[in-house]
């Protein structure tokens, strides 16, 4: 309950700076109007641009909310901003970013589309002279970062290898992984969260991996190296989070699966989307009884899923208060103060101070508490 609290504070504070926007809505300071980098927000008369954020793709209805609260929550605390979509492309995302300093902005938030080619854009926000943030995906490789907010990202991963291990009983139980893109320095984080959790079932027999022989290598190392992490993830990552490819790489698995690797399975699936499609294939072989599933980023079809028993779970970030810590950090620099953080992240050059926030595991059980008590989501739109 005292994380939950902390979450509902947050939770109000950005629906004081972002009025009365939901959740769900996906119009409020401006729309984008279609190709990779269009861009949205509310800008000045003149055209100049306080405040830039680039998410990665308008595709998902994550970043379609995200998008939403940054224009609102910006445009109520006076400042003129800017919201574009690099679309998976890190070309775009440069460009994006150089349209933005063009109209001046001084602070510019990126999510990036692979954490290592968007070192590249940082340097440009740079050389203008801009503060960059680094949102919800760290940045890595570069010294020139100032700040990052976002989750921490192997507790995301340890939520779900938590969820599927209360959820077993007995041994020899089948196990399926699935990870996220290898561009984006996230989808390691999760995984080796959930690894080590994960590995000591794996080597006393409580799971059996299925789809992967570079994990089964590794069974009795709980702390892998970068190297190991590449091997795995290159047997099991989603490229660019791609939903088609995560239906197809499940389908891959169960064709070539033996039945005695079939019947009650548990599947650790690296986001709602991917999980969706990852369940979709499962659900359709006759030879799978049962399923339990990971997911995150509480997106409202996959709280259909769940409520339906389509999905086991997912791991809940906030985002209201993940674009309320982006909005201070962003507020506190152009008033000319340093600031609050929570500690550092290593990217791979330097310590970034960051502002790291708490997460939540999301089931039938509890949705309605967590989801809809909060005013996340009103319930009719999870129906």
């Amino acid at each position: 309950m005292k994380k939950f609290a902390r979450i509902l504070t947050a939770s109000l504070l950005v629906l004081s700076i972002a009025g009365c926007s939901t959740p769900a809505s996906s119009g409020g300071g401006g729309t984008p109007t279609g190709g990779g980098g269009a861009p949205s927000g509310g800008g000045s008369g003149d055209g100049t641009v306080q405040v830039g954020i680039v998410l990665p793709t308008k595709d998902e209805p994550r970043w379609m909310q995200d998008q939403t609260r940054f224009s609102e929550g910006l445009t109520q605390a006076g400042f003129t901003n800017q919201v574009s979509f690099s679309q998976g492309d890190s070309g775009i995302e440069r460009s994006n970013v150089e349209t933005l300093v063009q109209k001046g902005a001084k602070v510019i938030i990126i999510c990036p589309q692979d954490g290592n080619a968007a070192a590249a854009a940082v340097e440009v926000a740079k050389e203008s002279g801009a503060t960059v943030i680094a949102y919800d995906r760290v940045i890595t490789n570069t010294d020139k970062l100032d700040y990052f907010v976002g989750f921490d990202s192997e507790n995301v991963g340890k939520a779900q290898a938590d969820y599927l291990i209360s959820q077993t009983t007995g041994a020899g139980n089948p196990l399926y992984l699935y990870a996220g893109s290898v561009s984006d320095e996230n989808a390691f984080n999760f995984f080796n969260g959930a690894w080590k959790e994960l590995q000591p079932k794996i080597a006393d027999g409580t799971y059996v991996i299925v789809n992967s022989s570079e994990a089964t290598a590794l069974s009795d190392k709980n702390e892998l190296a970068r190297e190991d992490l590449a091997k795995i993830l290159g047997q099991i990552s989603i490229q660019n989070w791609d939903l088609g490819l995560a239906k197809g790489k499940a389908e891959t698995d169960l064709i070539g699966a033996p039945v005695s690797s079939k019947g009650n399975v548990f599947i650790l699936a690296p986001n709602d989307g991917t999980a969706r499609n990852i369940a979709d294939a499962f659900a359709a072989d006759s030879d799978i009884l049962s399923y339990k599933i990971t997911g995150q980023d509480v997106e409202i079809p996959s709280i259909q899923y769940i409520i339906q028993g389509k999905q086991s779970m997912s791991v809940f970030k906030d985002t209201r208060a993940l674009t309320n810590a982006a909005i201070q950090m962003a507020t506190d620099i152009l008033g000319g103060n340093t600031p609050t953080t929570t500690g550092t992240v290593n990217n791979g050059a330097i310590e970034v101070p960051s502002d790291v926030l708490e997460v939540q595991t999301v089931t039938v059980d509890n949705y309605k508490e967590i989801l809809v008590d909060s005013g996340y989501y009103q319930e009719d739109q999870l129906k």
